[in-house]
């Protein structure tokens, strides 16, 4: 019986996002993990009511003109002040995937999470261009260290 719940929010419109997805919730799933309950929500359906029942949070986000996806903005927008004292120190991560820059969208992720005083469970993926296996593997990592650390803290 799962006694952690990991929230996997994302906003995937491409074939290259969509992989990084499923490489996070293959890392978050692993046997070793099978106390860590995974729920994955698409950004612009996810709800302060999934953000508070979660125990740990991975975004992942393309890079658009500099920033976070829209979706994920409203997600932010969505959850902020319902989550803003109930959810701090929740453990995070963050996979962030662009054409040909990352830093403008990472850099505002970061500055929404740290207003709501989560805590990163782990350094941030960027991808630039198509993921490649390391890329895929970095995803699968983020996705276990976050969903491990989770755990641990609900233990």
């Amino acid at each position: 019986m799962p006694i952690a719940r990991l929230l996997v929010v994302h906003h995937t419109p491409s074939p290259a996002v969509r992989e990084l997805l499923e490489a996070i919730v293959a890392g978050a799933s692993v046997p070793e993990l099978a106390e860590v309950e995974v729920a994955v929500e698409p950004a612009l359906s996810a709800t302060a009511s999934d953000v508070l029942a979660a125990d740990g949070i991975v975004l992942l986000t393309p890079a658009n003109i500099g920033y976070m996806s829209g979706a994920l903005k409203h997600f932010f927008d969505t959850v902020y002040y319902p989550c803003l004292d109930a959810t701090r120190s929740m453990p995070w991560g963050l996979v962030v995937h662009g054409n040909n820059d990352t830093s403008g969208a990472v850099r505002s992720v970061e500055k929404v999470a740290g207003a709501l005083k989560w805590e990163r469970a782990a350094p941030v993926v960027e991808i630039v261009a198509a993921p490649q296996p390391p890329d895929v593997s970095a995803a699968r990592d983020l996705g276990a260290t976050v969903a491990a650390i989770t755990l641990e803290r609900r233990e």
